[in-house]
């Protein structure tokens, strides 16, 4: 970290707007950061959440006229784990108060914090592998229960509203002492939060999981605990890739949702696990970008020696019985190999955190590495 002066009293300064980027095209339709609602590996829905001024629930675009839908663009990709460098605290483990450094300025934390609202996943996950019930709770549309690899560990915390449509009364009915969220989700309803309780927010969730944990950490002091969660994490990683050898299959992970179909790609959360091991994705979803879209008659471009296909809210609402069903998905290598296998939506594209990356490489240690 950078130093830090230790009398910098400022709380939740926020900078100016980012400007968003268009999204560009390769091999299908790209989806850059702000492709992310609903999926980075993500969750949520084509806009932001929203409330009004006096912070009572109200559903509805979250947008304001200067703030494009995040699914038209967002910040550049190679900028964002470099701007969260400067992230997280000077402080010591135990000293309160503390100031964090985060994507809206600077928030600071008078004591240990207690009662903290999650306003996404990757959030979620993250204290809860820190030991941490939330008291407060916000689902993805697709899925509004308490994700099933985390049920045992969470608690039973308040529901308070979706990612895209978060109830503000509730959240301060809650009383809480820390709230943890992301610019990219809720950058509009920032402002009151913040005045519900100290308030942290990452740029994005997604691909920097692994410094939005360490960020999510700090408020706590456990940035020690953090990075071994990480460092086993990481050993995992290498164990699959050092079973594997030189024989790395070519692995494609497939989505389907609502109105689209995508390979995600090099920055996704599921293509930051597979770089990990590392597992090689087809030339199609070698792209700086978090997916490739495409259409039903283009899923022989999802062929790999395996296919992992999850789908985000019920397959109803989705064309994966239709494409499952037809003739072009029975031509593909891995369907005729046995080796095109579901996955669980929740951890492979909405977990964004390390329980659920962990979970990750577990399914694929017994698919691909089952001696690992």
């Amino acid at each position: 970290m950078a130093p830090h002066p230790a009398d910098r009293t400022l709380v939740n300064r926020t900078p100016s707007r980012r400007t968003f980027l268009a999204a560009g095209l390769t091999g299908g339709a790209v989806l850059g950061l702000g492709g992310l609602l609903t999926a980075c590996g993500g969750s949520g829905g084509p806009t932001g959440s929203g409330g009004s001024a006096n912070g009572s629930a109200q559903a509805s675009s979250g947008s304001s006229p200067n703030q494009k839908s995040v699914k038209q663009g967002g910040d550049d990709y190679a900028a964002v784990i470099e701007k969260m460098k400067d992230f997280g605290t000077d402080a010591a483990p135990g000293v309160y108060p503390r100031t964090v450094r985060h994507a809206m300025g600077e928030t600071v934390i008078p004591a240990k914090p207690v009662r903290v609202v999650v306003l996404d996943t990757g959030e979620l996950d993250n204290v809860v592998a820190l030991g941490i019930q939330p008291v407060g709770v916000v689902y993805t549309d697709g899925s509004k229960s308490m994700p099933s690899y985390l049920k045992d560990k969470a608690g039973d915390p308040a529901g308070v509203g979706t990612i895209n449509s978060l109830n503000l009364e509730a959240i301060a009915a809650l009383k809480p002492d820390l709230i943890l969220g992301s610019q990219l989700r809720a950058q509009d309803q920032y402002a009151q939060l913040s005045k519900i309780a100290p308030t942290v927010f990452s740029l994005r969730p997604g691909y920097p999981w692994k410094q939005n944990f360490r960020l999510n950490a700090a408020p706590f002091g456990l940035e020690a605990e953090a990075g071994a969660q990480l460092d086993a994490y990481r050993a995992a990683a290498v164990a699959i890739g050092a079973e594997l050898g030189d024989k790395r299959p070519t692995i494609t992970p497939l989505r389907f949702m609502p109105g689209k179909t995508r390979l995600y790609a090099e920055l996704s959360f599921i293509g930051t696990i597979l770089t990990d091991v590392p597992l090689p994705q087809p030339k199609i979803e070698q792209v700086k970008e978090l997916a490739v879209e495409i259409g039903p008659e283009q899923i022989d471009k999802a062929d790999a020696d395996w296919v992992f296909y999850g789908v985000y809210g019920t397959p109803g609402s989705t064309n994966q019985d239709a494409v499952l069903g037809g003739p072009l998905w029975k031509t593909l290598g891995a369907v005729k190999s046995g080796q095109a296998r579901p996955v669980s939506d929740e951890t492979w594209f909405l977990g964004l955190g390390v329980l659920a990356a962990t979970t990750v490489l577990a399914d694929l240690k017994g698919f691909v590495a089952p001696g690992a």
